[in-house]
């Protein structure tokens, strides 16, 4: 499930009910599927931890958007690789 807080920041429930708050990284397409690059916002006493990237895919139902979860690891590798290109690419441009 999902909430939105701002345009950047989306609240994932997961299946235990638990909220947890993400920033939007980036919205992207890979083999004409949509996905959605999502960073964990950590609490300052957290700070010290590796920066984290949750990848998910957007499945439209009833004109909503629903995240779900890659289960396929080759897959899931793919659309990484996709994400780091489209970083590298938007990281050049800069």
């Amino acid at each position: 499930m999902i909430n939105s807080t701002n345009e950047n920041e989306k609240i994932l429930i997961d299946e235990n009910g638990e909220e947890t708050l993400f920033e939007h990284v980036l919205t992207f397409l890979y083999e004409k599927e949509r996905y959605i690059a999502l960073s964990p916002i950590i609490e300052e006493d957290d700070a010290d931890e590796e920066a984290e990237i949750v990848l998910l895919k957007i499945v439209s139902e009833n004109g909503e958007d629903k995240y779900v979860s890659i289960d396929n690891e080759v897959l899931l590798n793919e659309v990484f690789d996709e994400f780091l290109e489209i970083v590298d690419e938007l990281e050049g441009e800069e």
